[in-house]
């Protein structure tokens, strides 16, 4: 074999080395056989196993198509009715589209899973696994958009006027740049083809340093926000006299349960992926099971719009109405009364007309009250 002539050029060789790999099928069995310690008849029974779903499997995809249903319905809501068009409802609306693509994300997943991961390539399986990365990465930088918006909301007045909106879908797009380019690492470069021991038992074609990175990353960004939410707590609860009645607290305390229904779903699968980057398979069984914690995290996305649903009664009507216009609650109701816009309010109308002037930064904000 002859020598690289530099640096470089023997870097340039690895990298050509390794993207070649990219169209092995050879490489994921290797890999597999490797980081997850199995012998080769063990190998060869999961490759011929059945291509039927598990109970488990059939579980998650019936929970996956709810969740895509669910934020369907907020994703209409929002588009719908022009009292959800303010700066909060439309973040809302972004992390209702991240957890709606994680649930199609994790039904494709499902379903090249098993014996299919032994048929893909291994392009093909860095697309699979960081469509889910990237869709994680979403709802992780749209909850720190949200955190963002309301502590700008509570400390400037009309920080959203019309002429600085695009400041709003500049944050959602950075959001979704930021998020493609952490899930495409790996399909990029940052992945372990060309070092086994550095491959992740649970995810065998990803690095382990990777894995702490992207975790260490996300565990940053929710700590901020848990940082940010006292900030906002504080200020709120210093600057008006029924903090507790308010709307801006009724809010507050929405996005709070929405960032502790995460972190409680998330966990678990943050702790199985820290235990990867330091453990081996056979020293950690808990490893085999990953796939369970992932489906718990896969929850989250589900239980998101039942917050919106139990806390703002507008989104409420507004989700029934969505129902009602596809014929499941019309209840002989004439379809053109169904469509009709939402025209009252819990608190949203009053607040607006009472404070439509009012200079107070946390009030400014209550037409997007919850």
């Amino acid at each position: 074999m002859t020598a690289c002539p530099g640096a470089v050029a023997c870097q340039a060789v690895a990298m050509r080395s390794m993207y070649h790999q990219y169209y092995n099928r050879s490489v994921i069995e290797a890999h597999y056989l490797f980081a997850k310690e199995l012998t080769p008849a063990q190998l060869q029974e999961r490759n011929q196993a059945g291509a039927g779903l598990s109970w488990l499997s059939v579980f998650f995809i019936i929970i996956c198509s709810v969740i895509i249903l669910e934020n369907l319905l907020v994703l209409l809501a929002v588009f719908r009715n022009k009292k959800f068009h303010s700066a909060m409802f439309l973040f809302i609306g972004n992390l209702a589209f991240s957890d709606l693509l994680a649930g199609s994300a994790y039904i494709a997943n499902i379903c090249l899973s098993g014996p299919r991961t032994f048929q893909l390539v291994p392009v093909e399986w860095f697309v699979r696994e960081g469509t889910a990365f990237i869709t994680l990465a979403a709802s992780v930088f749209s909850l720190l958009a949200i955190a963002i918006e309301r502590y700008i909301a509570i400390t400037k007045v009309k920080v959203y006027g019309s002429n600085k909106t695009c400041r709003m879908f500049l944050l959602i797009g950075a959001c979704w740049v930021t998020s493609v380019l952490m899930g495409g690492l790996p399909i990029m470069g940052w992945n372990c083809l060309n070092n086994l021991p550095k491959c992740s038992a649970v995810l065998p074609l990803y690095s382990k340093d990777y894995i702490l990175f992207v975790v260490t990353i996300f565990s940053i960004i929710l700590l901020s926000i848990v940082v940010l939410y006292v900030r906002i707590y504080l200020i709120v609860r210093s600057s008006h006299q029924e903090t507790t009645n308010s709307p801006a607290y009724a809010l507050l305390k929405t996005v709070t349960i929405v960032l502790g229904v995460f972190i409680a779903c998330w966990l678990p699968a943050f702790t199985v992926l820290l235990l990867d980057t330091s453990c081996r398979m056979t020293s950690c069984p808990v490893l085999s099971r990953a796939n369970v914690f992932f489906g718990l995290a896969t929850l989250n996305s589900a239980l998101n719009p039942l917050i919106y649903t139990l806390r703002s009664r507008d989104m409420r009507r507004e989700f029934l109405r969505v129902l009602c216009c596809w014929g499941v609650l019309r209840g002989g109701r004439p379809a053109d009364r169904c469509a009709v816009p939402l025209k009252s309010s819990s608190s949203q109308e009053h607040c607006t007309d009472k404070h439509e002037h009012q200079a107070t930064p946390i009030m400014q904000e209550c037409t997007t009250c919850v």
